[in-house]
Parts: C-alpha cells; structure tokens; sequence
C-alpha cells in the first residue's frame, strides 16, 4: 500500500507563511494560526509542502482493509495565491450546516475558499474550527 503524501513534516510553519504571497497572505496566514491555534489549543504543524494543519484524526477507507486508514489534520488552511483555502469546516453535518452563515466563500470538494479573511465572519469561522476540531477530540477518546 502506497503512503500518503501528505503527511507531518518538521518544516516551520513560521517560514511557510512568511513566504507565502501576495504580501495580505502572509498577514492573514498568521492570523488564522492565532485563531485556529485559540480555538483547538493546538500547536500548527506543516502537512507535506504547504498546508496548515492543528489536531489529527485516523481516516479510515473503505476501500483499505478493516482497521487501517491514514492520519489526516481536524483543521487546516494553506494560503494560496488566489484564496485562502480552509480544510475541515464542512466535514461534519454541523459545520455545513453553519457555513452559509461564514461570509464571502466558495466550495470546492473538500475546502472552503476565502478570497479576503476580512470579508468572513470571524466569530462564525471561531464555531466552525471548534467543530472541525472536535473530531480529533472523539478519536483521542476512542469515540
């Protein structure tokens, strides 16, 4: 069985974000590492070359022998070029249920897209990491 590519690195998630561009991208990569590490009380950790991630859960595939499955982060984000792109807030039911209330975004299949963080409403975006994050809360219980 192949290994995942996306996987955690030691790479710095300082230096990641410092390099990211345009220049707003770099301010608001450090604000959503202030926010997301506020609302998960974990640490960022850089998932293969250049996403964000706090917490982690096991994935589990049906397509992968019983008991098996990949680490992945709860929540995340990279701070693409042409939008911030927001991993986990619509993986649970409650999370898609809340994310009309977010503000300017679009979806793609497995992200939320935020052209401009200033554009979201950031006590919205503070619900949706908790419920992102909650699920690699059930999976360190066991649940």
């Amino acid at each position: 069985m192949a290994a995942a590519k996306t996987r955690p690195t030691d790479a710095s998630v300082d230096a990641f974000i410092d390099a990211a561009e345009p220049a707003r991208r770099v301010e608001e990569g450090r604000r959503l590492v202030q926010l997301m590490r506020e609302e998960t009380g974990e640490e960022p950790v850089m998932w293969g070359p250049s996403m964000v991630g706090f917490g982690s859960y096991r994935i589990v595939s049906s397509s992968k022998p019983s008991g098996t499955g990949e680490e992945w982060f709860a929540v995340g984000f990279s701070p693409r070029r042409g939008a911030l792109s927001l991993y986990g807030l619509k993986d649970r039911p409650e999370g898609a249920a809340l994310l009309p209330e977010l503000g300017g975004y679009t979806e793609g299949a497995g992200c939320v897209y935020v052209k401009r963080l200033e554009r979201v409403d950031e006590a919205v975006l503070r619900q949706l990491v908790r419920i992102a994050h909650r699920r690699s809360d059930a999976e360190a219980a066991g649940a």
